[in-house]
């Protein structure tokens, strides 16, 4: 069946800052440093190569191959690594959390536009190479937003009392209920099986959470030389330890940040900064970092360090400390020979707060990109959208605005005021004009009167429209149950289904779908229609 594309710019769910960025408008263009298409990347390849050491390209590698250990990788994923010492090798990334069993299907559109691209780009540049990478969220602390996937109705959740950093939470035996439950809930049949040994295979007990969700995403796109990296580690801390330690004396995330929040006033701010965006990291315990004066001081818990004592911390200890969500786009730059990262609305909106905190750490700023992201339907949905009068695009609206549409398509009669509220103003324009001859006071009355008159029109319109919908609420009805279908809960489906119902319902040939027809350099959200 056909894909429809629907372009981002036509969907509500988008925000301002994202269209006008996708139509690279005047006032979106000081926060981004290329525009992302394909004959942008030969000056980005340049620029970072200029700014990437073959020191810190052999240690890269060194600590790849050690996160690696006791994985087979197969000969796409060895060709990268191997690549990777060489200066005309680069990464394009994207970074996500440690989701049960990868959470909602999105995850895959994030990563399949990382692969896709690095395939374009490679005929297009074939004296470079490009390198797919997934940045594994592991240092994040916010376990509620990771625990669960859907699977149906319902929720299959992780209950564990652990704290911390969740790439090293253990699965123990608070583990074993949703174990259980994946082999009730997944079908006996070959996909479902296929489904219970790969999710039973990735989380053994006795593993970290970093260390489950790496072995499930190598299983899924190991073959197509994904590299999966850990941020939680020794050697790109102390990469990063130089950056940290001046983001603790000048405060730079902070400064840079206001300063660009201020120009961008207009658009809603996606993060705010803190004064210091860096957190304390130690087992079970991610504190925020502040500071007074000469002192370091862990929010929680009060603990207090002198600066000049908590910088020989660092310095023996570096990976104590850990980078916040307007730092993390940083540490990555550091550590990768990256050029472009890709992510959804909300990402790319947080890093474009951030170019002039990387002019001034002076790091290359990396391209960013919309991920690719898509809407499935069966052929029974889309015919009965059709049968309806409703397009797909007219889907993703809120269903108030949906019923609205759809009344103003099917009704007979149509209330639209507007020409009798032009005629309206007109009207009293000229009242106006008497009032100001015979007596300037009654400006006042005769404005109030205009008001009055068109907030008539107004409430008259609304109830005329409220008996339309009524007239034909059994049409109306289909219609939402229709948009329920496709978007549970009223929200987005790839923001909440699991691959688990779509590789179930439609076996291999999904994925293989994906990877022929997302490409993230098109800016359309895709339509699946399945027979």
């Amino acid at each position: 069946m056909p894909t429809d594309c629907i372009d981002y710019r036509e969907l509500p769910q988008f925000s301002e800052l994202i269209r006008d960025y996708l139509d690279q408008k005047a006032s979106v263009q000081p926060l981004y440093h290329r525009y992302p298409s394909l004959s942008h990347f030969e000056a980005q390849c340049q620029e970072k190569a200029a700014h990437y050491s073959t020191a810190l390209r052999n240690d890269l590698v060194t600590e790849w191959r050690r996160q690696y250990e006791g994985f087979t990788l197969s000969e796409a994923t060895e060709a990268h690594l191997n690549a990777l010492h060489e200066p005309t090798t680069f990464t394009i990334t994207t970074g996500h959390q440690l989701n049960l069993f990868t959470g909602p299907v999105f995850f895959w559109y994030k990563i399949i536009s990382v692969i896709n691209l690095c395939k374009s780009l490679q005929k297009t540049y074939p004296h470079y190479r490009f390198v797919p990478v997934y940045w594994m969220a592991t240092e994040d602390h916010d376990f509620e937003e990771i625990q669960s996937f859907r699977w149906g109705d319902e929720k299959i959740t992780w209950e564990t009392s652990q704290q911390g950093a969740v790439g090293r939470f253990v699965l123990d035996a608070s583990f074993e209920g949703v174990r259980n439950r994946i082999n009730t809930a997944f079908p006996d049949s070959e996909r479902g099986h296929f489904l219970k040994a790969l999710f039973h295979a990735s989380y053994a007990e006795g593993r970290t959470l970093a260390e489950a969700t790496r072995y499930l995403v190598h299983q899924l796109f190991d073959e197509e030389g994904l590299l999966i990296f850990d941020g939680d580690q020794t050697w790109g801390k102390t990469a990063f330890l130089p950056y940290a330690m001046r983001e603790i004396q000048e405060q730079i995330t902070y400064k840079t940040n206001q300063e660009t929040l201020e120009r961008m006033s207009s658009y809603k701010a996606q993060v705010n900064p803190r004064e210091l965006n860096l957190f304390y990291l130690e087992s079970g315990i991610r504190e925020r970092l502040t500071r007074e004066g000469d002192w370091i001081i862990r929010h929680d818990s009060g603990i207090r360090y002198a600066l000049e004592d908590f910088k020989r911390l660092c310095e023996t200890q570096p990976d104590c400390l850990s980078p916040n969500v307007l730092l993390r786009p940083l540490y990555q730059e550091i550590v990768l020979p990256n050029l472009a990262y890709i992510g959804g609305g909300g990402e790319i909106a947080y890093w474009l707060q951030l170019k002039t905190q990387f002019q001034q750490f002076e790091v290359p700023f990396p391209m960013l990109i919309l991920r690719n992201a898509v809407l499935h339907a069966t052929a029974k949905q889309a015919k009965k959208a059709t049968k309806l009068g409703v397009t797909f695009a007219d889907l993703f609206l809120s269903t108030s605005d949906l019923r609205t549409r759809v009344v103003q398509t099917i009704q007979t009669v149509h209330y639209d005021f507007t020409a009798q509220k032009k005629l309206l103003q007109e009207h009293f324009a000229v009242l106006e004009k008497l009032a100001v001859q015979t007596d300037p006071s009654f400006m006042g009355a005769v404005k109030a009167q205009t008001q009055k008159q068109l907030k008539g029109l107004e409430h008259l319109e609304k109830r005329l429209l409220r008996a339309e919908k009524k007239k034909h609420e059994v049409h109306l009805n289909a219609v939402e149950a229709l948009q329920l279908e496709l978007f549970p809960s009223r929200g987005l489906q790839e923001r909440s289904v699991n691959f688990s119902s779509f590789y179930l319902a439609y076996g291999p040939e999904w994925i293989t779908r994906l990877y022929a027809e997302l490409d993230p350099l098109h800016p359309y959200f895709s339509v699946m229609v399945w027979e």
